[in-house]
């Protein structure tokens, strides 16, 4: 037994050492997808390092950044001067990767893709369009049998950067949208049923005949429901694709120290007009060096490496000059 006591001391001694270092964010349903693969595949790698995260909505990811509850946070709509002063630390705000929003219908006796241009996807949501079999949405797919049946709009209730991204999409094709609701994480609805998450809109969609919603690309194709494709500024009608995605960022021109941009209604022939990138919010100064070391190595990880695990969840990988300038820019991390 005397031979056994030193190494059980030496163990208690040793043990704290190689303790697990825990992250928590918590943010946007976006790319939750992707996140739930990048912080799951890094543990694998290290499983000293634990990174968590909720998929609450952007506004609430924000929010809790905001209080200090997270140790990092997550949105699609990038902070904006007055919001960034409102942080009790700077923050960097770094693309993680592209996705696209899209038009999410169930509409029985229609088989095959609907058409839809911005003032089709304006109406609906301001509520001038309520029926399937409307004159507007008919010219715009010829040939098509519309069912005559009541639009359901759906939204999301919570803060939302999916929904940052379809109104700031409405917002610069509709001058309607634009001054009576404007964009936003979370605006005053027109008209609609709200549902929480792209997880909630996506059920809410499959489950109600005549429902139209606003989803992230990677929800619609997991719960097979049917999406239509998108005119672009343009003229031409595009559907969501890592392709079209990647247009879209292609003509979008990024500075080196600030990545806050809208690719939203590109102006590329082949671009999706309802892309954007998704960011995640970091705080430049750490009290804890073991939890920075951490996220800043998986932060390089994940600019080196995970982006070539992008394309099989359906969303875009990084410009690879983009992706330079945010490797530069983790050097601000302390």
């Amino acid at each position: 037994m005397t031979k056994i006591f030193p190494v059980v001391v030496l163990l208690a001694f040793v043990l704290p050492s190689i303790a697990q270092t825990k992250l928590n964010g918590a943010g946007a349903t976006f790319p939750y997808p992707i996140y739930s693969k990048w912080f799951n595949e890094y543990h694998n790698m290290h499983s000293d390092i634990e990174i968590n995260y909720q998929s609450i909505g952007s506004g609430g990811g924000i929010r809790q950044l905001q209080s200090g509850t997270v140790d990092f946070g997550a949105s699609d709509m990038p902070l904006d001067d007055t919001k960034l002063k409102q942080m009790p630390i700077p923050i960097l705000q770094l693309p993680t990767v592209l996705g696209a929003v899209v038009p999410a219908y169930n509409v029985p006796g229609v088989k095959g893709e609907l058409k839809f241009t911005p003032q089709i996807l304006a109406g609906i949501y301001l509520g001038t369009i309520t029926n399937w079999n409307d004159k507007t949405i008919a010219s715009a797919n010829p040939g098509v049998n519309l069912a005559d049946k009541t639009i359901i709009v759906i939204h999301r209730s919570d803060g939302s950067g999916t929904t940052f991204v379809w109104t700031d999409y409405l917002s610069k094709v509709s001058p309607e949208w634009k001054s009576q609701v404007g964009s936003n994480t979370s605006v005053s609805w027109p008209v609609g049923l709200g549902a929480k998450g792209n997880e909630g809109v996506a059920g809410m969609v499959r489950q109600m005949e005549g429902a139209i919603g606003y989803v992230e690309l990677i929800y619609a194709l997991q719960n097979n429901i049917t999406f239509g494709s998108v005119k672009n500024a343009s003229g031409n009608f595009v559907k969501a694709s890592l392709e079209s995605t990647t247009a879209a960022a292609a003509v979008t021109k990024i500075p080196s120290n600030d990545f806050r941009v809208s690719i939203t209604n590109a102006s590329g022939s082949d671009a999706y007009p309802i892309a954007s990138f998704t960011y995640l919010l970091i705080p430049k100064q750490w009290k804890d060096a073991g939890k920075q070391k951490a996220f800043t190595d998986f932060l390089n990880w994940m600019l080196e490496n995970g982006q070539g695990m992008t394309t099989q969840l359906k969303y875009a990988p990084l410009p690879g000059s983009l992706k330079e300038k945010e490797l530069g820019a983790l050097k601000d991390i302390k």
